[in-house]
């Protein structure tokens, strides 16, 4: 089994409240999810109105196709324009054998 996980901050710079930040980055979480079927949540800065912290994890049998995943999900956030990217950064989870 492979794992790759993301984090990712983004800067909402519309946003003027919650609500308005919640609402972009939902979107982005559910199109992650049903464009990629990976597992995406906002994981950090759930209480400030601008900034997010989202986890994406990337689960698959063979390191090559998890790869092609996340760059496909790296696009697919850095293509957002309502949003600026501060941070995007994977790593190979490493499991216990």
């Amino acid at each position: 089994m492979h794992v790759l996980v993301a984090e990712i901050e983004l800067h909402v710079r519309s946003a003027q409240s919650l609500k308005e930040k919640r609402s972009v980055v939902t979107s982005i979480v559910r199109n992650l999810d049903q464009l990629h079927g990976v597992a995406a949540a906002e994981v950090e800065h759930q209480e400030l109105w601008q900034r997010a912290g989202l986890g994406v994890a990337v689960v698959g049998s063979a390191p090559g196709a998890v790869e092609e995943v996340m760059d496909s999900v790296e696009r697919h956030v850095w293509s957002r324009t309502e949003i600026d990217v501060i941070e995007f950064t994977t790593s190979w989870w490493e499991g216990d054998d």
